[in-house]
């Protein structure tokens, strides 16, 4: 009854039926499933097939996208189907990895992390039981704050192109969104980005002095050659929520940033 009241109130609710029954059933190729969000997390999918296009066309064979807050690992399983997808579509090798403290939340630091909302402990997680169940993903455990500094010189990423922050907290996410900073050969030039957290309802209020919208804010006003800014070209035309929550990421100085990767054949017709 709950799935039908919300499809109801849905802006289009024919359409979304019709996109959950071709999911359900697995109509068509995966391109077409993708096209129409006939897909399980189409964020996800969104994600992922946009970045692996990007490092198509300016000749980057591997790239690596990112879950920061596993939790129960439904994230994570979804993102290594759509990477395994997409790889066949571009002929990019998609690396996937999840950060998670593995023990759930922490503390909260004071207000800005929602503490009127999220409590220490919510979303633990079972690390053998996720990492039984992970066909590619790799998982990377710790404090943010550790993991942060050595993930790069560990792992040694293919260029990042996609990040899901699901984090919940303020103090994780700011801290997350350092990891920016790595160096140019580890990110492509703009990325996409999700931010679970952002918008909600009565109860979480989330706003621009809270959580991750403050963390985006606060990176924004300090750096001048990253800046994360809204994703207004998915909000033309009927969006969907998850368009709202998508945020651009760009790297003015990144050596590849003013690289040729648009159409070839732009002319107007006359």
């Amino acid at each position: 009854m709950d799935r039908v009241v919300r499809l109801m109130n849905s802006p289009m609710p024919v359409r979304n039926m019709l996109r959950t029954w071709i999911r359900q059933l697995g109509l068509g190729s995966y391109a077409f499933r993708r096209s129409i969000g006939a897909v399980d997390r189409p964020h996800y999918s969104y994600l992922v097939f946009h970045a692996a296009q990007l490092a198509r066309r300016l000749g980057i064979p591997q790239i690596s996208v990112i879950e920061y807050g596993v939790a129960g690992g439904q994230g994570l399983l979804s993102l290594e189907h759509h990477a395994s997808e997409v790889e066949r579509l571009f002929g990019v090798t998609i690396d996937v990895y999840g950060f998670d403290t593995g023990a759930g939340l922490p503390k909260p630091i004071d207000h800005r992390d929602l503490p009127y909302h999220w409590k220490e402990g919510f979303f633990a997680m079972n690390p053998e039981r996720q990492r039984e169940r992970l066909r590619r993903a790799r998982l990377v455990l710790g404090d943010i704050g550790e993991t942060s500094r050595t993930f790069f010189q560990q792992y040694r990423p293919a260029p990042i192109g996609a990040i899901i922050h699901d984090f919940d907290y303020y103090s994780s996410t700011r801290v997350a969104l350092t990891m920016l900073h790595a160096g140019h050969e580890f990110y492509l030039p703009r990325i996409l980005a999700y931010f679970d957290d952002t918008i909600g309802g009565e109860l979480e209020l989330y706003n621009d002095y809270t959580g991750e919208r403050l963390a985006i804010r606060e990176f924004n006003a300090a750096n001048d050659d990253i800046k994360l800014c809204a994703a207004y070209h998915l909000v033309r035309d009927r969006p969907e929520v998850w368009h709202h929550q998508i945020w651009t990421g760009h790297f003015f100085k990144h050596p590849r940033y003013s690289s040729f990767a648009s159409d070839e054949n732009q002319q107007l017709t006359i």
